[in-house]
């Protein structure tokens, strides 16, 4: 059983008008095998936390906490991070030339585990993960992302979540730009995934739509960097139906 737990956490950003506080004191603690997901309108620091997690540079942690099995996320190293058992699966994943899935999907798998996994082996867990995700053998020597459609690349996402197993995968927006039949076989894949080792998720979504194929646990409102209400399931349901109006200032006519 791992927990990562955040505690208070405020982060900022540079902007062209100067800093400004986009997570204003997010506490929330994510044990093994649960899934939470969190919701809110656009601009609500939903992002901003899953990439603060991770460790992206752009981000800057002002005060507040986050523990991984009691360990300072914090004072990790992106790549520190990885091995700790984080992983993050982006909204917009990057192009990266020259590098074949096959040889980042290995690399990936040695630099979190320590030691290069068996070929054989490992080349039948490649071909399993991708035949289950109903990805054509040949991306495998395609370059990372490059020509990928949206749903391709999110496939490929969570292919990398199956084959690393991490202890805590924050998903950004997964569902963003798939279609009915991507949707589906994206969410198997997270659902597998978690079965299979246990992992707790942080899914980031605007909609419930993907909460339907991946039962959370928790729901939690993110409404101007905080989170403004929490619950389960129910919760989300009744977003779909009120939408975020009600945690939203009032507007007065002039």
């Amino acid at each position: 059983m791992s927990t990562l737990e955040i505690k208070d956490l405020h982060v900022t950003v540079e902007t062209e008008q100067g800093t400004k506080e986009i997570l204003r004191g997010v506490t929330l603690t994510i044990e093994s095998g649960q899934t939470h997901a969190i919701m809110g309108p656009n601009g609500s620091g939903k992002s901003t936390l899953a990439y603060s997690i991770a460790g992206h540079p752009k981000y800057t942690v002002t005060s507040g906490t986050v523990t991984l099995d009691g360990e300072d996320v914090l004072a990790m190293s992106v790549d520190e991070r990885a091995r700790a058992g984080v992983f993050l699966a982006m909204q917009y994943p990057v192009e990266v030339p020259g590098v074949t899935v096959s040889n980042f999907l290995r690399t990936a798998k040695t630099a979190v585990s320590g030691e290069a996994p068996k070929l054989r082996t490992w080349v039948k867990d490649v071909k399993e993960a991708m035949g289950n995700l109903r990805m054509d053998p040949v991306f495998a020597e395609r370059n990372v992302n490059e020509g990928f459609s949206g749903g391709e690349k999110k496939r490929h996402e969570i292919l990398q979540m199956e084959l690393l197993q991490p202890k805590f995968a924050v998903l950004d927006e997964t569902d963003s730009g798939l279609d009915v039949d991507a949707l589906r076989i994206v969410s198997e894949g997270v659902n597998r995934a978690k079965e299979t080792t246990g992992a707790g998720v942080l899914l980031i979504t605007h909609y419930t739509r993907i909460l339907r194929y991946i039962q959370p646990d928790f729901v939690h409102v993110f409404v101007d960097g905080r989170i403004a209400e929490q619950g389960g399931p129910e919760l989300a349901e009744r977003l779909e139906s009120e939408g975020y109006d009600r945690f939203l200032p009032a507007t007065t006519e002039a």
